[in-house]
């Protein structure tokens, strides 16, 4: 019998200050971030047996987080604490050309991961781990520590799922470009956005960016584009799927809820194409509501918009 999650992500988690009215600095609602621990609470919502794999600080922050997961039902078995680091913290801010992102995570406990600390077991009994490039991008050990999982992942016959995620504040694109490559070549699929991939690829046409994906190594190709839905390409086959009207407020973490749908419909059995369909509609359910977390939508959720379309 398998002992653990079978959706892992590894990365960062960060308390998350999201602000509610535009250039009111005043209206700030406290929630939870970190793309990789979002994909996991999503997953976990979705009805997938999911799992964590960071560092915390033994901060209240941090204790705040082990105590999310633990009510979304997200396995912490690889959650370490470290004492001698903070839990990151970021600003959400909104004006006219959406939102911004403001950071407080230089030396973050999750930035000291590294290779010799990755918990082999949870990786191993998994059936996907997911990782992205802001995992890569925080620190020099924690980008290690996921080629490394990688590396676990594939040896173990894990699904490897990976998102692009793009931060140019934390590194610089020839890096950047040089790393996602890279890891494009060790994933089963990846899952660009539309707006990174513009920057990764220097090109705007989606047949295009999904070609790039397919030559750098990875077998399945999803394209988030946002509100107008995605491509989804396993190199034989390729469907774009619309996207859904809804009434969408902040897209903040809409990408990872995208990414941890995807991967839970995956592993319920759903091959790329149906999975994309699901995960797209999760995703415009996650922008009708603030906050990173608080929106991510249930099952029954999703499967009431995928009916209103057909």
């Amino acid at each position: 019998m398998n002992d653990g999650p079978e959706i892992v992500a590894l990365g960062e988690p960060l308390v998350e200050f999201n602000q509610i009215h535009a250039g009111d600095p005043h209206t700030y609602l406290q929630g939870f971030g970190g793309d990789t621990s979002n994909m996991a609470i999503a997953a976990a919502r979705l009805g997938a047996q999911a799992g964590y794999i960071t560092r915390v600080g033994d901060d209240a922050f941090g204790k705040m987080f082990i105590a999310l997961w633990r009510h979304e039902r997200v396995d912490t078995r690889g959650v370490a604490i470290d004492r001698s680091a903070p839990t990151g913290i970021y600003f959400v801010t909104h004006g006219d050309r959406g939102h911004a992102f403001s950071y407080l995570r230089a030396g973050s406990a999750a930035s000291r991961l590294t290779p010799a600390e990755l918990p082999l077991d949870v990786i191993r009994n998994a059936r996907v781990i997911h990782v992205s490039a802001i995992t890569q991008a925080i620190s020099a050990s924690a980008c290690d520590a996921a080629f490394a999982s990688f590396e676990a992942a594939r040896a173990a016959g894990v699904k490897v799922s990976y998102d692009t995620n793009l931060r140019l504040s934390l590194w610089p694109i020839a890096r950047a470009r040089a790393t996602i490559v890279a890891s494009l070549a060790c994933c089963d699929w990846c899952l660009p956005s539309l707006d990174d991939a513009r920057g990764l690829f220097d090109s705007g046409d989606n047949d295009a960016i999904v070609a790039t994906c397919h030559e750098a190594g990875a077998p399945v190709v999803v394209l988030k584009c946002g509100s107008q839905g995605c491509v989804v390409s396993n190199g034989d086959r390729r469907e774009t799927v619309a996207g859904h009207d809804v009434r969408d407020v902040d897209a903040t973490g809409a990408g990872d809820c995208f990414d941890g749908a995807f991967a839970a419909r995956i592993v319920a059995g759903d091959d790329p194409f149906a999975a994309a369909r699901y995960a797209n509609a999760a995703a415009a359910l996650a922008t009708t509501g603030f906050g990173a977390v608080a929106p991510l939508p249930r099952d029954a959720d999703v499967r009431a918009l995928l009916e209103r379309r057909s």
